[in-house]
């Protein structure tokens, strides 16, 4: 099993992440491609055509990346169902003279093409949907319903489902009936040459910033992602931490991002933060690692989380990391060990745990020191060695056939 067509339908792993639906996923799919190709793994990436780029972009030998046209470019992801057709037909042509092994389809726009051409070319399909439609519906961000009955479909005919952590294949089962003998976890890595422990002061010098303490939000800016509780946590430590700033790194992202943005922008003047919170744009994905280690903490208070990308590359910066009690963030952050979960949304409960990290240097060592052993488990090669024996296993099975 040497060739995996990796589908991934609405956005593409040449993005910059943290703008427009650019996150966590695209680094996950350019990463293990480039970490499956090195592992002599011939991953060709399909995405929608959404720029004038080439048709082909060959990123390094054994990975590139492929354009379809499937519907006009400038689509929004809310109406990219209705090109999933058309991608999936565009991507069967190249399979034709591009033959593959096995089809890895990355979310659920993806999963359902990967559905149709499993059927039609006869191949395995391995399954990672990022976020699921019925988790989301539990944290207040509802989906349509044809997504959850879409997805649904998928996982019934998936040979393999990958999960980012053992909280998603709970998920799975318990909200979409997955047989858990189709699940498998594969975590997402960090790369070490980038994200690893450095200095502070380094990084602050690079950045422009001073003494003061600081805190790290990473993300898209949408209400999924709960910057709305970083103001309020930042605004609530108190007189003395008047210093103290917060820096956020990301831009507005989906229908609701400009208004989470000025909402955003009403918190901070309401409590008279100007000047205390910066907002940085989307950076390119190696030059976080500055950002992380100017940190004295990370805040991810997101409503849902299938994993945790930036709470990974933070505890590997060695940054403390506060964090929602949602998801995969219940395995990367490990409460008073390398951060503190936080069970509910209360900007009361955020503050007093980035408080406790700010008055006791001893503890915030201590956190540092057990997050980086925590993210040097976690690898992008293990995650590529991981699926390559989830392909070979593929190899020697007959796909399942969900028609039968």
């Amino acid at each position: 099993m040497s060739r995996v067509a990796v589908l991934s339908l609405h956005t593409s792993p040449l993005v910059l992440p943290g703008r427009g639906d650019a996150g966590g996923m695209n680094v996950y799919v350019r990463e293990l491609a480039s970490s499956m190709a090195q592992a002599g793994i011939d991953a060709t990436v399909y995405v929608r055509r959404h720029s004038d780029a080439p048709a082909v972009v060959d990123v390094e030998p054994g990975f590139r990346v492929v354009h379809i046209d499937a519907g006009p470019p400038e689509l929004p992801k809310e109406s990219l169902a209705g090109s999933v057709g058309e991608f999936a037909q565009g991507v069967a042509a190249q399979l034709q003279e591009n033959p593959v092994d096995v089809l890895h389809a990355n979310y659920w726009l993806s999963g359902v093409a990967g559905h149709r051409l499993k059927h039609e070319l006869d191949l395995p399909l391995v399954s990672t949907f990022h976020t699921l439609a019925r988790v989301k519906a539990t944290t207040g961000d509802p989906e349509p319903q044809r997504r959850i009955e879409a997805e649904a479909e998928v996982i019934a005919c998936s040979d393999v489902i990958t999960a980012n952590s053992v909280a998603e294949v709970q998920q799975l089962a318990k909200l979409y009936g997955a047989d858990p003998r189709r699940i498998d976890v594969v975590a997402p890595g960090v790369d070490p040459a980038f994200f690893s422990a450095g200095s502070r002061r380094g990084a602050r010098a690079a950045l422009g910033l001073g003494d003061e303490p600081v805190l790290l939000f990473v993300g898209r800016i949408q209400p999924l992602k709960g910057l709305g509780v970083a103001v309020e946590t930042l605004a609530g430590l108190g007189d003395g931490y008047r210093g103290a700033r917060l820096l956020v790194v990301g831009g507005a992202s989906g229908p609701d991002g400009e208004r989470e943005l000025r909402r955003l922008h009403d918190a901070v003047r309401r409590h008279g933060l100007q000047g205390r919170v910066s907002m940085v744009a989307p950076q390119p994905h190696h030059l976080l690692s500055t950002y992380y280690r100017a940190a004295d903490v990370c805040l991810v208070p997101s409503r849902s989380e299938s994993f945790g990308l930036v709470a990974l590359e933070a505890s590997a910066c060695g940054v403390p990391v506060v964090a929602a009690d949602v998801g995969g963030l219940r395995t990367l952050v490990d409460d008073g060990r390398n951060g503190f979960r936080i069970a509910e949304r209360d900007p009361a409960l955020y503050i007093a745990a980035v408080r406790s990290i700010l008055d006791d240097p001893a503890l915030a060592s201590s956190m540092a020191r057990h997050g980086a052993e925590m993210a040097g488990r976690y690898s992008w090669t293990a995650t590529a060695g991981r699926l390559r024996r989830i392909f070979e296993d593929l190899s020697a099975r007959v796909p399942l056939d969900c028609t039968a």
